[in-house]
């Protein structure tokens, strides 16, 4: 695709949902004004564009996210949609700036040519906290609101969309509610069952607990478990985790427990014969969230044959954040690049 640098005051200002624009992890620009103008941000000589909006599910307002590099305008860059998992809000997750490393999912694949999406799930981020706990059904709607916002600024309706952990969960039942919506789908560190899985039975020991309130403690040593309950801490760079609880203080030392809840006693939540769209799954070697036989049996019964099943080596639970996280990249970008195959 052609790049083609915009001056910033050739880009007119959108109207209707815009909530500021967010740079990076960096939670302070402007959030409370209704018409947010596009920013640019230089990242390797390249200008990724930034824009925020509100998206509304009934009373709730969802923030929303989107960064894009501008390009031939002739032809619209495909949208990938990246949904959060449960203990971390959409710019933590995908936008983190850490000094000297690139951890931004949505910079990253803004250069590679995409129109790259997220949100706040409710009771996430800069969305309306509520008493839900916020669990995988209520992520489906928050999705369903955020796709109208993208498909208004966009003009389109199908989407590739991206989930990690929960926000698999989240994807996968959504790509399952709306076909019609979801282009190529992406499921990374997803539990299927969840048998057999460390993660999922100490959520499931926790159950009584879990249930009585629709939140749960996420303070920074929750925040650092995350990076040592698989039992590889060295694949994480400490400067990393340490970015991320700065990122994720202003938003409190809790999160909803709904999608834990589903997690521990619900599974499984997505039926792989309904997911009709084309798949990747990637599976950390030693993520606790899963097994290869509990993941596998979802993988056979996908009725899509454009699937892929990868086995990222040196890699936990939280892919996107590890040391080999241009592993996961690289098997994201070949997947939504891939051509069209030739009907027999």
């Amino acid at each position: 695709m052609t790049k083609r640098h915009i001056a910033r005051r050739t880009l007119l200002t959108r109207t209707g949902l815009g909530v500021g624009a967010a740079l990076s992890a960096g939670f302070g620009a402007g959030l409370g004004s209704d018409i947010a103008p596009a920013q640019a941000k230089d990242t390797l000589g390249d200008h990724v564009w930034s824009q925020g909006y509100w998206a509304q599910k009934g009373d709730v307002k969802l923030a929303v996210y989107r960064k894009w590099l501008p390009g031939a305008a002739d032809k619209p860059p495909p949208v990938l949609f990246l949904v959060h998992g449960s203990s971390l809000s959409a710019l933590s997750s995908f936008d983190l700036n850490v000094p000297g490393a690139e951890y931004s999912l949505m910079d990253g694949f803004a250069r590679y040519g995409f129109d790259v999406w997220t949100m706040d799930h409710e009771n996430y981020g800069r969305s309306t906290q509520t008493s839900s706990n916020s669990d995988i059904a209520s992520g489906v709607e928050d999705l369903k609101a955020a796709m109208e916002v993208v498909q208004r600024e966009t003009g389109v309706s199908k989407v590739h969309m991206f989930g990690e952990s929960s926000g698999a969960i989240r994807a996968g039942a959504f790509a399952q509610m709306a076909p019609e919506r979801v282009n190529r789908l992406i499921l990374t560190a997803f539990t299927f069952k969840g048998n057999g899985a460390a993660e999922i039975e100490r959520r499931r020991e926790r159950i009584t607990e879990l249930r009585a309130n629709p939140r749960r403690k996420r303070d920074a040593a929750m925040i650092r478990s995350i990076f040592t309950r698989d039992g590889h801490t060295s694949l994480y760079d400490p400067a990393m985790v340490d970015a991320l609880i700065a990122s994720e203080s202003p938003f409190g030392d809790s999160v909803p427990s709904g999608t834990y809840v589903d997690m521990a006693i619900n599974l499984p939540l997505v039926d792989p014969a309904k997911v009709r769209c084309p798949v990747l799954m990637t599976r950390g070697e030693w993520d606790g969230n899963s097994t290869d036989d509990d993941l596998l049996e979802f993988f056979r019964r996908l009725p899509n044959g454009d699937r892929q099943y990868v086995i990222l080596p040196n890699t936990a639970h939280s892919q996107a954040f590890s040391r080999n996280r241009q592993l996961l990249w690289y098997a994201m970008k070949n997947f939504l690049d891939a051509p069209a195959p030739v009907a027999s």
